[in-house]
């Protein structure tokens, strides 16, 4: 796990230890069980959720094109951590390499900070269909979806890159064992032998950037759908506009949430085991959690999951639609 670098008279990890949740021999099976049960519930969810919205024609809205990249980009960070969680768990071995470590991290902080321009984009979305009705369709044009959208990756993918090489560009010397189930920026800030303040502060800074930019984006979004909601006369349209809204705010809710918890908080007051707990949260759960947060609120979704059921077995989905 280590080699030694004469020059510097001091040793270089190449690979790293994961502790994982908890060192109980009585929890393996358990834990393992639950993360693979979430992990195929997450695969099936937000697979599924894209075949809909892609064979569904009335599905091809502003509002689903960026929903079925929602569920892209749950299953690609799901799958940064997920697949290597399970693997260890069902052999033992909780060795990753130290380019893996690195990949794991670029990848899951990338997804997870498109995840949350996307859900700007879908704020602004809302915004457009209930503020300007009658130019929505000028407004939220095929054009200005795939700038959000690829917008959305490379603000991702760029955060990704400057933590990535924030973080692997400090010496790791003291240890190899990381006190975590994935390679997380706050665990692997606290293993290293330098002194990491600057570290720290670039994370506050930049997570802290992501975060309250995409989410004033919302919070102002929300307050002119709100504004608008108000004007409505009946109370059955404003019961509908509110609903149109609801899956969303629920799922930017329980993100933001949990990333402002984990990520914006004073280093010396984390709690490791709570620490651990939010991550699982937000790594394995909410990304399963997405699919039924939009398909179970959602009456298009779920006519098109029974158009695709009804097709292919037309005899049993007709007897219980009837």
């Amino acid at each position: 796990m280590f080699k030694l670098t004469s020059m510097e008279n001091s040793t270089e990890i190449t690979a790293f230890i994961l502790l994982g949740l908890t060192d109980d021999p009585s929890l393996q099976v358990p834990l393992l069980l639950v993360f693979l049960l979430i992990y195929i519930i997450t695969l099936v969810g937000n697979g599924g959720m894209m075949v809909i919205i892609h064979s569904d024609s009335r599905l091809h809205t502003p509002m689903y094109f960026f929903l079925s990249n929602l569920s892209f980009v749950d299953l690609g960070y799901s799958s940064a951590v997920a697949p290597k969680v399970v693997a260890a768990l069902q052999s033992g071995n909780k060795a990753i390499s130290y380019n893996g470590c690195a990949a794991q991290l670029f990848f899951f902080v990338g997804f997870a900070t498109v995840e949350s321009y996307l859900l700007a984009s879908m704020a602004y979305d809302r915004h457009a269909a209930i503020c300007r009705p009658l130019h929505y369709t000028s407004t939220m044009t095929t054009g200005v979806c795939a700038l959000l959208t690829s917008g959305s990756y490379v603000c991702g993918f760029l955060n990704a890159s400057i933590h990535t090489a924030d973080t692997f560009r400090l010496p790791f010397c003291d240890s190899n064992e990381i006190n975590h189930f994935f390679c997380d920026i706050p665990p692997l800030l606290a293993l290293s032998c330098s002194h990491e303040h600057i570290s720290e502060l670039i994370v506050f800074c930049v997570v802290g950037f992501n975060v309250f930019f995409t989410l004033l984006v919302i919070l102002i979004s929300y307050l002119f759908i709100s504004m608008t909601i108000q004007r409505i006369r009946s109370a059955e349209g404003r019961k509908k506009a509110f609903s149109t809204c609801g899956s969303h705010l629920t799922a930017v809710s329980i993100f933001y949430g949990s990333v402002i918890f984990m990520y914006l908080q004073p280093g010396s007051s984390q709690s490791v085991d709570m620490g651990k707990t939010a991550s699982v949260f937000y790594t394995v759960v909410i990304p399963m959690l997405n699919p039924f947060i939009y398909s179970l609120r959602n009456r298009e979704v779920k006519n098109a999951l029974w158009k695709i059921l009804n097709k292919l077995y037309p005899q049993s989905v007709g007897v219980r639609r009837k």
